[in-house]
């Protein structure tokens, strides 16, 4: 039954019971839909996103995959969360047609009749909702008893013409309509509960406990179980806060004036909260912290305790507080909110702590005061971590979806790019224009249905008085990097003149400081500068000209941004050494060393000293210089490389690295192998920046240059100088799930020319069980070589090439003879004439027999001249501990028959390590970028 035209707001009735044992919740809801539309409605659309945890091809499941987190893939049935619906009925209690589509947590209903625009009708939904373990995403429950629901019963799609359907992918971004929602709610006794609604008086009753949880004009319930009563509830003259956020060495009362103070900034910053009470949680705090220096353990936290209070608490309840209280669509325009968030974050420390330092009581330390992170201010730490991003060029424009965005940029950069651009407005347009703005804006807009982020705009441009279309259709709206630069300074008595010069066309406003005596004499703000612009200025008593001297815009390269008026030599920066890597000081050419140690087997332990110019920021080129001393053959060794890298566009070919890089060491006793290679390289990557697919060509020359000892003449068996060109291009997809690469790789020297191809895949199925495929094959197009040294190998190939890290690259025996790197043939047995001087073809495949115990099994031909080509083969198991980075290889059978039998086995297990620490810190970094 369709009721007659209402227009007002869907209303929500709900009785949910909680069933501790099984950790289930039984539901039935009374949803009242009323369209708010100008169009009639035959189907309508409910957000069940406690349904993502069911299995492992729900949106949730593969964005893990994506992000290398195989948890919710590997997850037993128990510990996933699902919905069982039961019925769906009308008021008439004739059964409507539902369905999902696919493994869909959105909900298609469909109508027994087209329910006008204003006309409402009632739906009754009957279902169980068993809740995931908190382990994948923090919400549904905890191992100590807890629960976190969020999001956990059906809420309405947004309908604005078109149907806003989003899955859950734990981005916290649920769109749905505003509802007047009543919960009655029955819990296990043992437990408390804090929710952002409000709630009634809980009465208890043999077994159980009840509440009722009312929200006006809200979008969705939060309710949190635990089995302490750990939240308190702090009533200030501006607004009601339930709290479980604290800290164990600050004060209950210091706690609760660090409160109330961040209660008063709101109001005054925000206006009046419509709701009675602000739930500000650990567990919201968690699901976004304050990231870089506030991450490091508790004992050595650089911050006072209250000002690191006051931040986690700042930061959770500004979040919440917009959230809960604007409701634009938070996967397509969130920025929004960031930036009102954001600045005002900037605003609290600006006016509450504005001496505080990014390194904190750090700061003040001997051997780190020194470093320029150590100088930085702390809301510095908004432009330095969104430049981490664009230096990398994997920066992405702030209207860009939420489920679009990389995981740095969704989780840390895009917000503080936001931020910062609302500090930027204000120091253009000044501070009481966007506080009035933010104000304005809070106050029209909150709780209204749908809100976008025109409306902001609207708004800005109402307090503004200068253009500011800049702000929305390019610093907002694009990625376009801002970089200015200061030429041709000229000084008269009274007045300077100077050029500005745009580096990369970005028309934006650019501040101009005066400094004398590194105090700010002038300040001028300059806009319309498409490329260059001559400028004249008072003079002021000036000795510098400083670019955003203040740090409020997101300048991409600030080491350009002075220029000094005291003459020619004076402007040179000055060199400074600094011990570690630091942040950007655009006042001096920072090299830095640190202390190195290498290894191995000839050269034995190498300690020594690595310069570099890398700093926290990616720079285009970069120097990298390791002299080592081996004290086994009493001598210099080490490496250098030079590196120049073009960033072009973000899809398709998007880097050029144009390098050289040399190196020298031993590869037996007494014996030197040298390399030089110049190189370049272009990468290309695909539409879809969430994608790990890459592809990349290299072309590049290598020069070996070796010196025998002279107790092993006649070892060599070829000419100990020789030079290789390489060509190779490689497509590589990198996924947890289903991996996939290809390479092809020609080389050219005056002794042969050959060419291969490898290709690798590694499939996680849904049994998790993994298979692991490998095939190589490659052919000498000429070959006059007189050895094996050039030769395609079996199982631990020559490396003449010196790209393979060999602990003892020269051994036939012993243990480093046992280490294994999985490159041409690939094998793990030690077979009889392994090397090949006509062509190669083998496979290699492995699949887990127990977590991570694999089977292995390796066969192929490989052919010399003059002879028929051989069967190989080998089988055994692998221990893989961390793939690619730490495996063991126990042989079984082979064309040696059961190897596992004979008396040598010991000298046949084989191993991978790495022992890099610049490769394993890759491994814990590829789910971010």
């Amino acid at each position: 039954m369709v009721h007659p035209k209402v227009w007002g707001q869907h209303k929500n009735e709900i009785v949910a019971t909680l069933d501790g044992p099984t950790n289930q919740v039984r539901i039935r809801q009374h949803f009242t839909y009323i369209n708010q539309s100008d169009k009639g409605l035959s189907t309508l659309y409910f957000n069940d996103w406690n349904h993502a945890y069911s299995n492992k091809n729900t949106a949730l499941a593969k964005r893990f995959a994506e992000e290398f987190n195989r948890g919710l893939h590997l997850a037993k049935d128990r510990e996933r969360g699902k919905t069982t619906i039961r019925t769906i009925v009308d008021n008439n209690y004739t059964g409507l047609d539902w369905k999902r589509n696919g493994n869909s947590d959105i909900i298609a209903v469909t109508l027994n009749e087209v329910l006008k625009p204003g006309e409402s009708i009632q739906l009754f939904f009957t279902y169980t909702i068993r809740l995931p373990e908190a382990k994948f995403t923090g919400y549904g429950h905890t191992d100590n008893g807890g629960y976190f629901l969020k999001d956990w019963y059906f809420t309405p799609a947004v309908y604005d013409g078109d149907w806003n359907l989003y899955n859950n992918i734990n981005l916290d971004d649920l769109y749905t309509d505003v509802t007047d929602t009543r919960i009655n709610f029955t819990f296990p006794e043992n437990l408390f509960l804090a929710s952002n609604y409000r709630t009634s008086n809980i009465s208890a009753f043999p077994g159980g406990q009840n509440t009722q949880l009312i929200g006006d004009k809200r979008k969705n319930c939060d309710i949190i179980l635990t089995m302490d009563d750990r939240f308190t509830k702090h009533i200030t003259d501006y607004i009601t806060i339930t709290t479980d956020i604290e800290s164990n060495k600050y004060e209950e009362i210091a706690q609760g004036i660090s409160i109330n103070k961040i209660a008063q900034f709101l109001y005054e910053n925000l206006g009046n909260y419509p709701h009675g009470n602000l739930l500000v949680s650990e567990f919201d705090y968690a699901r976004s912290p304050l990231y870089g220096i506030s991450q490091l353990p508790s004992f050595i936290r650089p911050y006072e305790e209250q000002f690191q209070f006051e931040m986690k608490f700042l930061k959770t309840a500004i979040r919440n507080y917009l959230k809960e209280s604007l409701y634009l669509n938070p996967r397509k325009e969130r920025w929004v909110n960031d930036a009102i968030g954001f600045y005002l974050m900037i605003k609290y420390v600006d006016e509450h702590y504005p001496n505080q330092k990014l390194a904190g009581k750090l700061s003040k330390i001997w051997g780190v005061k020194n470093f320029h992170f150590a100088q930085m201010d702390f809301n510095e730490q908004y432009t330095l971590f969104s430049m981490l991003s664009a230096r990398k060029n994997i920066d992405q424009a702030l209207t860009t979806s939420n489920d679009s965005l990389i995981k740095f940029n969704q989780k840390i950069a895009n917000g503080y790019k936001s931020g910062l651009g609302m500090s930027y407005l204000s120091a253009y347009l000044g501070e009481k224009k966007i506080d009035s703005t933010v104000l304005d804006f809070y106050k029209n807009y909150k709780q209204k249905q749908q809100v976008t982020a025109a409306d902001f705009r609207e708004t800005i441009e109402k307090y503004a008085h200068k253009e500011v279309d800049w702000f929305f259709d390019t610093y907002v709206a694009t990625d376009k990097k801002i970089d200015f630069k200061i030429k041709k300074v000229k000084k008269t008595e009274d007045s300077i003149t100077f050029v500005l010069k745009n580096k990369r066309g970005t028309n934006v406003p650019i501040s101009v400081f005066g400094l004398g005596n590194d105090s700010v004499v002038s300040h001028y703000w300059f806009t319309d500068i498409d490329t260059t612009k001559s400028i004249t200025i008072p003079r002021k008593g000036e000795d510098r000209l400083v670019l955003n001297y203040d740090q409020k815009i997101p300048e991409f390269n600030q080491r350009d941004n002075w220029k000094t008026l005291n003459g020619f030599f004076s402007s040179n920066k000055k060199l400074k050494f600094q011990f570690f890597k630091d942040t950007e000081d655009p006042y001096y050419n920072q090299v830095f060393y640190v202390p190195i140690v290498n290894f191995n087997l000839y050269d034995g332990v190498t300690p020594g000293l690595r310069l570099y110019n890398k700093t926290f920021l990616e720079r285009p080129f970069q120097y990298d210089i390791s002299p080592t001393y081996s004290f086994l053959e009493h001598t210099m060794v080490g490496k250098a490389s030079f590196r120049y890298r073009k960033y072009h566009k973000k899809t398709g070919l998007f880097v050029s690295n144009y390098s050289f890089s040399a190196s020298t060491s031993h590869f037996q006793e007494n014996s030197r192998f040298s390399t030089l290679t110049p190189a370049v390289s272009f990468g290309w990557r695909p539409n879809d920046l969430l994608s790990n697919r890459r592809q990349y060509l290299l072309l590049r020359y290598r020069s070996v240059l070796r010196s025998i000892d002279e107790n092993l003449e006649g070892q060599l068996d070829t000419d100990p100088d020789y030079g290789v060109m390489n060509a190779r291009f490689t497509d590589v997809d990198n996924n947890i799930l289903n991996y996939s690469s290809w390479s092809v790789d020609a080389q050219h020297s005056s002794e042969f020319t050959k060419l291969a191809f490898e290709w690798e895949y590694r499939k996680l199925f849904q049994s998790n069980r993994q298979l692991n495929l490998r095939f190589y094959a490659g052919k000498f197009l000429r070959n006059n070589t007189e050895s094996d040294f050039f030769s395609f190998a079996l199982d631990r190939p020559t490396d003449y090439m010196f790209d393979l890290a060999y602990l003892g690259r020269s051994e036939d025996s012993g243990l480093y003879s046992q280490q294994v790197i999985i490159a041409e043939g690939g094998f793990k047995s030690k077979l009889e004439n392994p090397f090949a001087n006509d062509w190669i073809a083998t496979t290699n495949a492995s699949t887990n027999i127990w977590r991570w115990v694999e089977a292995y099994g390796d066969l192929g031909f490989l052919k010399n001249k003059g002879d028929d080509a051989r069967f190989v083969y080998d089988s055994g198991v692998r221990l893989n501990l961390v793939t690619d980075y730490f495996e063991l290889y126990f042989p079984i059978y082979s064309n040696r028959g059961w190897e596992i039998a004979q008396d040598d086995y010991g000298q046949r297990i084989r191993f991978i390590v790495t022992i890099s620490p610049r490769t394993l810190i890759g491994l814990f970094t590829r789910k971010w970028l």
